[in-house]
């Protein structure tokens, strides 16, 4: 790689910076993202005596949100994992922004807890609340993409030379369609939670359904 050379420790150097190889980068998110997922399973929870099929029916919002989540942080695996076959190099900047995007996905159990908790119990308050809360903490997440995004469109020397420079414009342009769409899930949630639930649910699969797609489109 020309204007780079090696260290004994694999390090990469260039005038402007140290560089080091993605690996390290790639297995940390990878088990984070892989520990976020599992603990969203905990808040699914199995029916102590009576009616066991109706208590298991009336859990419904907790299996939507928990879907939702799942999703979400499914295809934020999907895309790091995508995003990392078109980056060469770190810097300590990346290394920041990478945990930004970590920060909102491992905090995102928690909010999905929140969410299905208030719809089991049905107070409306608690729904709104619940409602908002989620739709804030998925906003900061897509903003995390935002600056992610932002970052590497201005810094070519970290990237695979394969990488188009359309790449983050488009990219940047799916990660604010998420920021607008669940800040606007979370202003439906005043007046209409149960619809910002399925707005929740809805924005994963348009992730996963544009993830190639959009590019090709």
């Amino acid at each position: 790689m020309t204007g780079f050379y090696s260290d004994e420790e694999g390090s990469l150097e260039e005038r402007g910076g140290r560089l080091s190889g993605s690996t390290r980068v790639e297995a940390f998110s990878d088990a984070v993202l892989a520990i976020a997922i599992t603990l969203l399973v905990l808040d699914l929870r199995a029916p102590v005596g009576g009616d066991m099929l109706r208590h298991l029916l009336q859990q419904w919002p907790a299996y939507l949100a928990y879907l939702a989540s799942f999703s979400y942080i499914g295809v934020i695996w999907v895309n790091h994992h995508q995003l990392f076959t078109r980056i060469a190099t770190v810097d300590l900047g990346l290394l920041w922004r990478n945990l930004g995007l970590l920060l909102g996905t491992s905090v995102l159990p928690f909010p999905t807890a929140v969410l299905s908790s208030a719809f089991r119990n049905g107070r409306l308050s608690n729904e709104i609340t619940a409602a908002i809360l989620y739709g804030l903490v998925a906003a900061f997440m897509s903003a995390a993409w935002l600056v992610l995004f932002h970052y590497l469109a201005t810094r070519e020397r970290l990237l695979d030379r394969r990488t188009p420079a359309s790449f983050f414009l488009q990219e940047r342009q799916r990660a604010l369609v998420g920021v607008i769409a669940y800040l606007l899930a979370a202003a439906v949630g005043l007046w209409l939670p149960l619809a910002s639930l399925l707005i929740f649910w809805a924005l994963p699969v348009f992730y996963a359904a544009t993830s190639e797609g959009w590019r090709r489109r």
